[in-house]
């Protein structure tokens, strides 16, 4: 038989292992927990409330007062580190059978408010018109408190701002309330969320709240001097801002 040549098995050798090696090599998974990790199979970060949405400030903030067929309901939160901490209502329908259905009710929605994190929470049986008018005061407030979040997270006066918004003081001609903005300790904006309106109220109000707003900025307190023709929206506007203030801390 004729042997082959020394040089001639080097080769055939050293091929054959290449393939091998090229064969293991295809073999590999394309992934690994290692690499899946890296490419972002971490745990996502928690959400903030209402699945992603804008987060929502800090403090206690106050949902515009819902109409119904019972009487109205205002609903009060209390958000601490982006979470609502609290649900009050701080207005309900009362006397008579709506006692019984509000002292039954609001307790559950305000259960129902802290862990959905949201006003997307089922009606109470027997409460419909009260639970309606919870979840839209609620969602007024949800509302709100998003607006009162600071823009900017990167520290200083501008991520300190915060919007508080006082009781509804009801005067005469109806109800009043404030709503200020706080920024580095300072009160730098004032409106009025509700105030008296229709018939000669509307003409009042629109000349008066302005003047108000102003007053209270340039202030920076409560101690504000009545507007002329309109002695009780100026008596409810600062009972408002008064509360408001307390909330905000003085």
């Amino acid at each position: 038989m004729r042997k082959s040549h020394p040089v001639r098995r080097a080769v055939l050798a050293t091929a054959a292992t290449v393939s091998g090696i090229v064969l293991l090599l295809s073999l590999k998974p394309a992934s690994d927990p290692g690499s899946a990790e890296a490419a972002g199979g971490a745990p996502p970060a928690a959400e903030s409330v209402q699945g992603g949405a804008r987060p929502i400030g800090d403090g206690t903030v106050t949902g515009d007062a819902a109409r119904t067929q019972y009487g109205a309901v205002q609903v009060r939160l209390t958000v601490s580190g982006g979470r609502i901490t609290k649900a009050e209502a701080v207005q309900a329908p009362k006397g008579g059978q709506s006692d019984q259905v509000t002292s039954n009710a609001v307790p559950r929605l305000n259960q129902a408010a802290v862990q959905a994190q949201s006003a997307d929470i089922d009606a109470v049986s027997g409460a419909t018109y009260t639970s309606a008018g919870y979840k839209e005061s609620l969602q007024s407030a949800l509302d709100k408190a998003r607006a009162s979040a600071p823009a900017d997270t990167g520290g200083g006066d501008a991520a300190q701002a915060r919007t508080v918004t006082g009781e509804a003081a009801q005067t005469q001609y109806g109800p009043v309330q404030v709503r200020i903005t706080v920024s580095g300790g300072k009160l730098t904006k004032a409106e009025a969320v509700q105030a008296p309106k229709g018939g000669q109220s509307d003409q009042v109000t629109s000349n008066a709240v302005p003047k108000l707003n102003q007053a209270a900025v340039q202030a920076g307190t409560a101690d504000i001097d009545a507007v002329s023709g309109a002695t009780y929206t100026s008596a409810g506007y600062k009972e408002s801002l008064q509360s408001a203030l307390d909330k905000a801390g003085g």
